[in-house]
């Protein structure tokens, strides 16, 4: 998720489990904790942007760092003179939890995470919710605001912030229930148009849940049908052929990692001599319409040879 929505929900987390005894300081502890995670990006000044694919959220996002990280700021966090009276055990609940949540907040993205690191480089990701996404966010902003500005009892100060935290998580499960009914009836349009497919994805496009992309794959070609919660329209299912046979005239390495950074769900073409590869199950904007070039989503990324050197680009498709 965006970096405001992980800061917030560190926050409230703060506000939870420490609000009572340091009061305020509770959920600005949080919001920082909440945001070592993504302190990943800072070896953006080391690595490339090809090696990044795969080290973005990466160990920073497993369960694994979690833990060690939990127990490694707790133990700095004790050292804290104000936060000498809290016990450990406290300490080591909220900074795990603030780690943890953080990460399984961004494995229900699209992007999705390397959980098992360091026993298996698998990317998981649920595929239910957009990376920015409203809905999720402001019941959390408006618990933590009224704990701060209208409960008076100390006892009582977290009551709103809970309430904030609970129709947060609900949102999250709602997400879960309704990408299955997606996908049944993604499923459903497919076979009413005798289309075979080995693997489905279905992802959402913007806020609210509310639109959404089927994308089928078959054996040579991606089929794609756009979904709305709120609309009956019966939008045409639009193919794209996978062409995988220019990937295999890249390097091997580079392909491997475009196939796995993509979980399969890509399409390949040729654009000046280059080869263009759509992401499909990390960056899915819809289908673009650019004069008579028609592509999966707007982004992309770019593979081409230098004297010998691969070179590794992305890009976006401009709408004019």
């Amino acid at each position: 998720m965006d970096s405001i929505t992980q800061g917030v929900l560190g926050a409230a987390i703060g506000e939870a489990i420490l609000g009572k005894e340091i009061g305020n300081n509770g959920l600005i502890l949080g919001a920082v904790v909440a945001t070592v995670p993504d302190l990943d990006v800072v070896l953006y000044l080391f690595y490339d942007k090809f090696d990044m694919l795969s080290i973005h959220r990466g160990f920073s996002h497993s369960i694994a760092f979690s833990i060690l990280g939990a127990l490694l700021i707790t133990f700095v966090l004790s050292k804290i003179k104000w936060l000498q009276k809290t016990r450990f055990r406290m300490l080591l609940l909220f900074t795990w939890l603030c780690l943890f949540t953080h990460i399984l907040l961004d494995t229900f993205t699209a992007y999705g995470t390397q959980l098992f690191l360091p026993f298996s480089n698998s990317r998981l990701g649920f595929d239910s919710i957009n990376v920015v996404d409203p809905v999720y966010t402001i019941p959390l902003i408006i618990g933590l605001v009224l704990s701060i500005r209208v409960s008076k009892s100390q006892d009582k100060r977290s009551k709103f912030n809970n309430y904030g935290l609970l129709i947060s998580s609900l949102y999250l499960l709602f997400t879960l229930i309704n990408k299955e009914i997606v996908k049944t009836d993604v499923s459903t349009r497919l076979a009413k148009q005798n289309i075979e497919y080995n693997s489905l994805l279905t992802m959402p496009v913007g806020i609210a849940n509310i639109n959404w992309y089927g994308v089928a794959k078959g054996r040579d070609s991606i089929f794609m049908l756009k979904y709305s919660m709120l609309s009956n329209e019966d939008h045409s299912i639009e193919s794209f052929p996978i062409n995988e046979e220019y990937l295999n005239q890249i390097d091997k390495k580079v392909a491997d990692k475009m196939r796995w950074f993509a979980k399969g769900f890509y399409t390949v073409e040729k654009e000046n001599g280059k080869i263009r590869i759509y992401n499909l199950q990390v960056d899915m904007r819809g289908i673009v319409k650019v004069g008579d070039k028609k592509a999966p989503t707007a982004g992309y990324f770019e593979i081409s040879n230098r004297n010998g050197k691969t070179e590794f680009s992305s890009g976006s498709i401009k709408h004019k």
